[in-house]
């Protein structure tokens, strides 16, 4: 099994969908002009969320430089999910100049602050070299960060980079862990390939291995779940 994990980019979509979707209704005059007043005030979320209306055209003309000026004002305040999606329109060139570089540098500002949106991110541009050197153990490091928030693309990249031993030792019991959780939880549209990774490594695995990635996977979800309460 030697899968790499998927583009940066993808993640993002993956992970928070398409804010700048058609909305179901569109934002009112005045419900625009109340927004625009706490943005320009210097408010982080109301800047954020005017760039979104901008991004999708809801109560504007789509502007995706106008919705890059705005996030860029949200994220410069340290708002995470602006310095993500700014990430995401500096990866595809989104009313910004295309830039590796400086998309990883604001998924990094992000995934500092414990988005684990940007953390998974920032593990996929490390594994692939995209705007930072490539470097597996990074990857891991950022991998396992999302994976402990239960982000089930990052639990997956991690069972395959312990699977295939990059940027740690090999090890399957862990991969099926890691592995197995992801699957368990996905969405309807990635179940199909997570839980055939899961069973194409449970053949290589022994009884007694595979006995205990599954305990190591309860556990963990116990450990977890009782985080939440």
């Amino acid at each position: 099994m030697t899968r790499r994990p998927m583009s940066a980019a993808l993640v993002v979509l993956a992970l928070l969908g398409t804010p700048w979707a058609d909305a179901a209704a569109q934002t009112t005059a005045a419900e625009l002009a109340a927004l625009r007043q706490r943005a320009e005030q210097g408010a982080a979320r109301a800047q954020s969320n005017l760039a979104d209306k901008y991004h999708r055209g809801d109560g504007v003309p789509q502007d995706f430089v106008g919705a890059a000026r705005w996030y860029r004002l949200a994220a410069d305040q340290g708002d995470a999910d602006a310095q993500v999606t700014l990430g995401f329109m500096y990866e595809l060139g989104y009313g910004v100049p295309q830039d590796d570089v400086e998309a990883a540098a604001w998924y990094r500002k992000a995934a500092d602050q414990g988005d684990a949106s940007a953390q998974v991110t920032l593990g996929v541009m490390y594994a692939t070299g995209q705007g930072v050197p490539q470097d597996d153990v990074e990857a891991v490091r950022w991998h396992r960060l999302a994976a402990e928030q239960d982000i089930p693309v990052a639990q997956f990249s991690l069972g395959l980079m312990y699977t295939n031993g990059q940027g740690v030792a090999q090890d399957f019991v862990e991969a099926h862990k890691w592995v197995n959780l992801a699957a368990s939880r996905i969405y309807v549209s990635f179940q199909k390939r997570y839980a055939e990774a899961r069973d194409a490594l449970a053949k290589q695995m022994t009884p007694a291995q595979l006995a205990e990635a599954q305990l190591l996977a309860r556990e963990w979800q116990a450990t977890f779940n009782a985080r939440q309460e």
